[in-house]
């Protein structure tokens, strides 16, 4: 009896992993034998089974490796936990107020976003290139459906089949590049796969697999030149889904990228970071320009994400523990703005459907003033003006490659961002210049909490959560180095 206590506390490190996978299946459950419409019951469940496992991730803490060594967790895997879970809980919290407009009053949308988390979070403790596929298949199995939950809508239905097509490439690309790391290394375990490197070398063979496996992952970070499917999934998919791609997705895909390089391919830095570099380069200034011409406003949100991305990855060139910190710190405001931004358009409905151009924000300031105002701030701080979050979370990445002595993507960084104020700022002058085109329904309480405090915190970044985050971001970076 005690050995077999003593097995299960070994299990701390994934108890927040094992309460999700039960809380999921208990809610599965619970959905099919109600009555449909009670389907809100299982959403509230999901987002209180969030919150209960993201405060067993940030309260009661647990380190080590598990399961025969597939299994991390350390202070950098809990910091992007809690970015994934609070991605997964807004995306929930997003859908509530007209579930049946954005066509997620079905059970299953809140059983597939937890299950979604539940991969996701697999993949930010991966240690092993199979824990790694495992985590990114049951994320993206769940992905593919929800992008077509809306069944009834040609949109959805062509989203979540492109996904699926190409999604199903990048996973080939994805085995295809970890039977070559295994090839010429022996082994699929992370930890191992560094001692291998240190002592027998580099070889064509590594180096080929490790390309293949990080354009599998630049795919599901969207970037360039692998983002073709991201503007018609965005535009396609309904938008809470969409809130969802960009926040949790993108994090859990950034932090299997970041572990890889920074912490398994150490040993070869060079190699990796010219294709870093490139990717960055290439998705902040293809998303600088192509947003320009976006009359779409989800399409101009796929570009704007790419082109963050892009800034994100500046950060990650450098090679650097600042550099992963900036990294860190650029994904949790990237969610805070992104969150913000999905919770205004979800806001404005006009004559029975939600805007979906740009020139359907018309005359928003003289009718909704409130969510014109956090509106015009997400785009300020997207663009990177001072003193809002997004600039802090600038100044963070381009710093660390600066310090790097990498220039050039600092300065391409810095003159994408010049060149998106257009598109940004274009958005206001619709928003606060041009004459009303229609009335807008009333916004839904839960909406204007979440941009009320989304508002709060790109403003007071600064003076209130800039110093803890950025004192987590260190702790988080340190651990793997």
């Amino acid at each position: 009896m005690n050995s077999d206590i003593i097995d299960f506390a070994s299990l701390a490190p994934a108890y927040p992993e094992m309460l999700l996978a039960l809380g999921a299946g208990v809610l599965l459950v619970v959905g099919a034998v109600i009555n449909k419409e009670r389907s809100l019951f299982v959403s509230y469940g999901a987002v209180l089974l969030l919150l209960v496992v993201g405060a067993l991730v940030l309260f009661a803490p647990a380190e080590g490796i598990l399961f025969n060594g597939v299994f991390i967790a350390d202070s950098f895997a809990r910091y992007m936990k809690v970015l994934v879970l609070g991605g997964s809980v807004f995306s929930l919290l997003l859908a509530l107020p007209r579930t049946k407009e954005n066509g997620t009053h079905k059970f299953e949308y809140s059983i597939l976003v937890l299950l979604a988390t539940l991969g996701m979070m697999i993949m930010v403790s991966a240690n092993d290139l199979m824990s790694l596929y495992v985590g990114l298949e049951l994320q993206s199995l769940s992905l593919y459906v929800l992008a077509a939950i809306k069944r009834d809508d040609s949109k959805a239905t062509e989203a979540g089949l492109k996904y699926f097509v190409l999604g199903a490439l990048s996973s080939g690309m994805l085995l295809y590049g970890a039977s070559l790391i295994y090839g010429f290394t022996g082994h699929t375990n992370l930890q191992e796969i560094v001692l291998a490197i240190a002592t027998e070398g580099r070889s064509i063979g590594l180096i080929f697999g490790v390309v293949f496996l990080l354009a599998s992952i630049a795919f599901k970070i969207s970037a360039v030149p692998f983002h073709m499917w991201t503007p018609d999934v965005y535009e396609g998919a309904p938008t809470p889904v969409t809130a969802f791609f960009a926040t949790a997705s993108k994090v859990a895909a950034m932090t299997l990228m970041v572990r890889l390089v920074m912490d398994t391919f150490q040993g070869i830095t060079h190699d990796w970071q010219q294709i870093v570099i490139f990717l960055s380069i290439a998705s902040m200034v293809l998303a600088a320009f192509a947003a320009i011409g976006q009359k779409s406003l989800k399409r101009l949100i796929a570009y704007s994400s790419i082109g963050h991305v892009g800034f994100a990855l500046v950060g990650l060139s450098s090679g650097t523990q600042v550099g992963v910190e900036g990294v860190a710190i650029y994904m949790a405001v990237y969610v805070i703005m992104t969150i913000g931004l999905f919770a205004c358009v979800l806001s404005l409905r006009t004559n029975g459907d939600y805007v979906e151009n740009i020139a359907d924000l018309a005359g928003v300031a003289q009718k909704r003033p409130f969510v014109a105002a956090i509106m015009a701030i997400t785009m300020f701080s997207l663009i990177g003006m001072p003193p809002l979050a997004g600039f802090f979370a600038k100044w963070h990445a381009f710093l660390a490659a600066i310090d790097a002595q990498l220039y050039v993507p600092a300065a391409i960084g810095v003159l994408a961002s010049a060149v998106s104020a257009f598109y940004y700022l274009r958005i206001i002058k619709v928003m606060y210049f041009d004459e009303p085109a229609g009335e807008f329904e009333a916004v839904p309480p839960g909406l204007s909490v979440i941009m009320g405090l989304s508002g709060f915190l790109m403003v007071t970044y600064y003076f209130t959560v800039g110093a803890p985050l950025a004192n987590f971001a260190h702790i988080a970076a340190g651990s793997l180095f």
